[in-house]
């Protein structure tokens, strides 16, 4: 009877072990790997929707393109969600009637930018514009309900202040390539 006292014994310290192995070896990679960040905001429609979860990771450089989390303290006091049009030493150009972005003179073919018109804010900076060095030129899919780079109220994106680039959707399940455009 002592033997299988034992046995049950050992058994649940060995489960509680792996258990809390696990989560130890969960929290460090979702510490210093990846991130889940949640979309708050409509600025990335229709590519994300608010309420999606994405999961994101640390980069040493961005590209034009990227979906990237953007740390930097702005108006807005919280974390935005953009995409990448362009790095530092290029130059964007906006055409508002065309509603064409171009970056050192080549139009973008921008697949997932919700509409096909362009409405200038009061509170944008004038082009063309060359990116600083060490920040990006972020917009949002949504350019209409999208405040960004473009804006005084948050400005050139400083490279040290992404948190990193998202790659997968986790919620709504199913969903989880948001680079694909077709």
């Amino acid at each position: 009877e002592n033997s299988n006292k034992n046995k049950v014994a050992l058994f649940l310290y060995d489960l509680v072990s792996v258990v809390m192995s696990s989560f130890i070896i969960i929290a460090i990679v979702f510490a210093f790997l990846f991130r889940l960040v949640g979309v708050d905001g409509e600025s990335m429609t229709n590519t994300l929707q608010h309420g999606d979860w994405l999961l994101t990771y640390n980069k040493a450089e961005y590209v034009q393109g990227d979906i990237i989390v953007i740390t930097q303290e702005t108006y807005f006091q919280e974390p935005l969600i953009k995409r990448v049009i362009a790095v530092g030493g290029q130059t964007v150009d906006i055409d508002y009637n065309t509603a064409t972005v171009y970056v050192d003179g080549v139009a973008l073919d921008e697949p997932y930018v919700r509409e096909d018109y362009l409405i200038k804010k009061m509170d944008y900076r004038e082009f063309p514009y060359t990116v600083p060095e060490g920040h990006l030129f972020c917009m949002g899919d949504n350019r209409n309900g999208s405040s960004d780079s473009r804006s005084s109220l948050v400005g050139p994106i400083d490279e040290r202040e992404v948190l990193g680039k998202a790659f997968v959707r986790i919620l709504p399940f199913g969903d989880f390539d948001i680079y694909d455009y077709e």
